[in-house]
């Protein structure tokens, strides 16, 4: 069975496009599959649209992605975990890639990304170099992350410590295991964050982020491009 794990707080305006974006992605192949939706202390109608999409909904109180992730692998009933951000619309491409890669001995993966929407100029630059720099290290995207439920357990799940960057450290603890894979078909994200916040305020808290390591990752307060809640009403 294959468990898509989707990690969602306040994901009214997203959450749906997401979970038929899976549901469709799944259909073509043979393993049967579920899909759990990690409510993470949402104030919106998240929950009541992960039951009315058939999901099964898994509940707690964090404000942290890493103990969102966690909390849908523990509840997972298959072994195959594929960890979807709420905001991110996976393919068919993306499910059968994955489950070959893990069939030929990966420990586990990802796949490159794209913004929907408008990205201003500066948003495109910056995505573009950093994209180049990211997955030319072999790193693993947040966004859409998959292994198995054993290699899950060998290596603890996600980090807690970590508020952001979780998926670095999620990454080079699988590849301890073994090889690891980054798809060349990229998911489609939300380019929210590029549209809401400006170029100093994204930038400045990335670079913070970098020179801080895991002291300033492991601080839910500094990181308020992750934590503030802000959401979009409108399709971009």
């Amino acid at each position: 069975m294959i468990s898509f794990i989707v990690p969602a707080h306040n994901e009214e305006f997203e959450l749906s496009s997401t979970l038929e974006a899976i549901r469709a992605a799944a259909s073509g192949v043979s393993q049967p599959f579920e899909i759990i939706v990690v409510d993470d202390a949402s104030t919106d109608a998240t929950s009541k649209i992960a039951e009315q999409a058939g999901a099964r909904v898994v509940s707690i109180h964090r404000r942290q992605i890493a103990a969102a992730r966690n909390a849908g692998a523990h509840a997972a009933r298959g072994e195959y975990l594929f960890f979807v951000d709420a905001d991110t619309r996976i393919n068919p491409t993306h499910v059968t890639e994955a489950i070959a890669a893990l069939e030929a001995g990966y420990t586990g993966g990802s796949a490159r990304v794209l913004m929907d929407g408008f990205v201003p100029l500066w948003g495109r630059i910056f995505l573009r170099a950093f994209s180049f720099l990211y997955f030319g290290l072999n790193l693993g995207a947040g966004a859409f992350l998959f292994t198995t439920c054993r290699n899950f357990e060998a290596i603890g799940g996600f980090d807690e410590q970590h508020f952001a960057g979780e998926e670095v450290y999620f990454s080079l603890a699988l590849r301890k295991l073994g090889r690891f894979k980054v798809l060349r078909e990229p998911v489609l994200t939300s380019g929210r964050k590029l549209r809401m916040y400006s170029a100093k305020e994204i930038l400045g808290t990335l670079s913070i982020l970098i020179l801080g390591g895991p002291r300033m990752a492991g601080s839910r307060a500094r990181l308020r491009l992750w934590y503030d809640g802000k959401r979009e009403r409108d399709a971009a």
